[in-house]
């Protein structure tokens, strides 16, 4: 080589013009937003009609739903009536949504209506989705005939029982007071059960159980102590 030759360096200008362009990425789809409640609740609608077919005769929403209570992490709680002797639960993810269904024989259901605790006020508070010759809409009316009469007043038999399960947990809890999770936990059942035994005796009907403390709390104050007392517990 020439030693009188000088090799030229290109410049960044002249490197970067022999680069060829970076294509732009394409425009990516806009990320579907998840279905609003509503949408969701016709998904799951579907879903049941299809599954049930023929045998279908009503279908009832009832929770947070039906009480217009809806919140970004509210189930879809349906009660689907069926004809004959069915008893079954199934739960079905709709978008971000868990759809909670049972399915039960409608003459079961207004046979329990006489003696259950929940039903009434679960039921007289449902929303109609479906409904074949008016059964659903006649057993939201006899819901709210039964829940006007007031729940059955507890039996001797019951009261025993529900003070025995009271302090069955308590006593637990106290057996296992050097393992504070597990006692912990075992007052919390305690606690349960005289919210429970509360408003059998007080012949009050159980409420949504996102209600219960406040119903509790502006009747029975010693209760409310109580549960402060656990929350505030060393164990």
């Amino acid at each position: 080589m020439d030693s009188n030759t000088t090799t030229s360096i290109p410049t960044r200008e002249e490197l970067n013009a022999e680069l060829l362009a970076v294509p732009e990425p394409p425009e990516q789809p806009e990320t579907p937003h998840p279905p609003g409640f509503e949408d969701s609740l016709e998904i799951a609608l579907r879903h049941v009609r299809g599954r049930r077919g023929g045998d279908l005769v009503g279908v009832i929403l009832v929770g947070s739903g039906a009480r217009r209570a809806i919140t970004p992490h509210s189930d879809i709680d349906l009660i689907a009536l069926v004809k004959g002797e069915v008893d079954s639960h199934e739960i079905l993810r709709v978008g971000e949504r868990l759809a909670d269904i049972r399915y039960h024989g409608y003459q079961a259901v207004e046979n329990d209506l006489a003696y259950s605790l929940r039903l009434p006020p679960l039921l007289r508070k449902g929303r109609i989705l479906y409904d074949h010759d008016g059964i659903s809409a006649q057993l939201i009316e006899k819901a709210h005939q039964r829940f006007r009469q007031g729940p059955p007043p507890a039996t001797i038999n019951e009261q025993i029982r529900m003070k025995a399960e009271c302090y069955h947990w308590l006593g637990k809890a106290q057996d296992l007071a050097d393992k504070p999770g597990t006692a912990q936990y075992l007052l919390t059942l305690f606690y349960e059960d005289c919210i429970l035994a509360f408003f059998r005796l007080r012949g009050f009907w159980l409420t949504a159980p996102v209600d219960v403390h406040r119903f509790m709390f502006s009747r029975e104050t010693a209760l409310a102590q109580l549960w402060t007392a656990i929350c505030r517990s060393p164990l």
